[in-house]
């Protein structure tokens, strides 16, 4: 089968010597990298083809999102995007991109909470403590933001939207310094990637206040979930494979099969669930409206919080 465009005709998915191209708009070492180079190796054995990683962080995961957006709809450049695609909708005054039209969604590779942490020293043991002291005290507490738009910062301007109170975000260019800084004490709180505090809450270096997943998780189950004080309040990043929009139905279900089938495959499903993730290889009609809902969602919370990219 073949694909035309533009008046050029492509092969679909055509077996050829050259690699399937997964692009990640994140660095090397990040959860984000880390779930594309754990999918690329099961995925090409399941297509019978090489798959390789190519990093190409920048502008929120923007830059790669439009290499993907405009490259040829063979199958053979994909995206392995995450929540920042739909935060992006609306942080972003403009994109040289349409966050929906521009690409075929194949299937949700996992999802994975945040986990609400403080200094010890603050004083405040649970989510409904947090609530009644930052009424109490608006403005004087504050979180460390490791990227400004990131799913990360989203789920603490929810919580403040949801809760009604007032906390200062202090930006930080990436999580490490942040985390750095709660364990100092020169930060008060943040929501951090459970595999980036979960040493440090054991070691007794920060307290757990609640994590953002509808239920408690299995490695932490004596901390609550941040939504039995908050009722409603649910956050959760996600990852997840795109091709680039205008694919072929053939070619979208090929990809999309083997990447569920990579997915749910007991290799892939251990090491994300080591990353602290959940696995999902949802079908590409139930990603395509997950993406559609998460986008109304996050703009709402991009809106309260007046945030801008960096």
């Amino acid at each position: 089968m073949c694909l035309s465009l533009g008046g050029l005709v492509f092969p679909a998915l055509a077996q050829s010597q050259s690699p399937i191209k997964i692009l990640v708009g994140a660095p090397a070492g990040g959860t984000t990298d880390t779930m594309a180079r754990t999918l690329a190796q099961v995925l090409g054995t399941q297509l019978g083809r090489s798959v390789v990683v190519e990093n190409k962080p920048g502008a929120g995961g923007n830059l790669a999102a439009d290499a993907v957006a405009k490259a040829v709809p063979d199958g053979n450049t994909l995206l392995m995007s995450f929540t920042s695609h739909a935060i992006n909708a609306s942080l972003y005054p403009s994109l040289p991109f349409d966050p929906v039209k521009d690409f075929t969604p194949l299937t949700m590779v996992s999802t994975s909470p945040s986990i609400l942490v403080a200094h010890p020293r603050l004083p405040v043991n649970n989510v409904k403590e947090l609530m009644a002291l930052a009424k109490a005290k608006p403005g004087q507490l504050n979180f460390a933001i490791g990227a400004l738009g990131s799913s990360l910062h989203m789920a603490g301007d929810a919580f403040k939207m949801q809760a009604g109170v007032y906390i200062v975000n202090i930006p930080y260019r990436g999580t490490a310094p942040a985390v750095q800084d709660v364990l100092a004490g020169q930060v008060d709180l943040m929501f951090a990637a459970v595999g980036n505090v979960q040493s440090h809450i054991k070691a007794g270096k920060l307290k757990a206040l609640g994590v953002t997943s509808a239920k408690r998780l299995a490695a932490f189950p004596e901390v609550p979930a941040v939504g039995e004080s908050l009722p409603g309040y649910e956050s959760s990043a996600w990852f997840g494979l795109f091709g680039p929009g205008r694919m072929s139905p053939d070619v979208t279900k090929k990809l999309a099969d083997a990447a569920r089938a990579a997915v749910h495959s007991p290799d892939v499903k251990r090491r994300i669930e080591s990353e602290g993730a959940t696995p999902v290889g949802s079908s590409p009609q139930e990603f395509a409206n997950f993406v559609d809902s998460e986008i109304v969602r996050w703009r709402k919370v991009v809106q309260y919080a007046g945030a801008k990219p960096e």
